[in-house]
């Protein structure tokens, strides 16, 4: 007898904006778990990282990677940025890559708050400002990102003492306007 396999995917908000849990669930016959791309189609945000993670197709990612960024996964949010700043499945667009990497920045992720400090820097897709790329760094380093501290020192050594201490007052200013920046 063929087993039926049943998938219910229930969107259940965690406290207030909180990102959806996904339950999934076999028929009482079924001894085999799930795997990842059927959690992931059953709209599982994490599997759907993972499988972006996974898959070797850059459109491919792309497409998961979305799904779980849509459904507030940080670190697809994140993954989802490199692929729009790389070009990587999708048309190279900074400005996307700053909307997504922003998002999370205001919320303490570190490795997005190191990216907008190297889009800074570089002028990818903004303005180049080294007092504000210095401070998203700082931010990031604070948070115990390794590849901030060394991208702090190198926006440090094209700038003024007047202009590092300018960029400490930004810090501040940031942090207190929005102290989720902090982890």
């Amino acid at each position: 007898m063929k087993q039926i396999l049943v998938m219910i995917a229930a969107a259940v908000l965690v406290g207030c904006g909180e990102a959806p849990v996904i339950v999934t669930v076999r028929d009482s016959n079924s001894t085999k778990p799930l795997t990842m791309k059927e959690k992931a189609k059953a709209g599982d945000p994490q599997a759907q990282y993972n499988l972006g993670l996974e898959v070797e197709d850059d459109k491919e990612a792309v497409k998961w990677f979305r799904k779980a960024a849509d459904q507030g996964n940080a670190a697809a949010q994140y993954n989802l940025g490199l692929r729009y700043a790389k070009g990587q499945g999708v048309v190279q667009n900074f400005n996307e890559a700053f909307k997504l990497w922003k998002k999370i920045s205001d919320q303490g992720y570190a490795d997005a708050q190191a990216s907008l400090g190297w889009m800074y820097y570089m002028g990818d897709g903004v303005s180049k400002d080294y007092a504000t790329a210095y401070a998203w760094e700082h931010i990031a380093e604070t948070n115990g990102s390794q590849r901030a501290k060394n991208n702090k020192n190198e926006v440090a050594n094209n700038m003024t003492p007047a202009q590092i201490a300018e960029a400490e007052e930004l810090v501040k200013e940031m942090i207190k306007k929005n102290p989720k920046l902090l982890k």
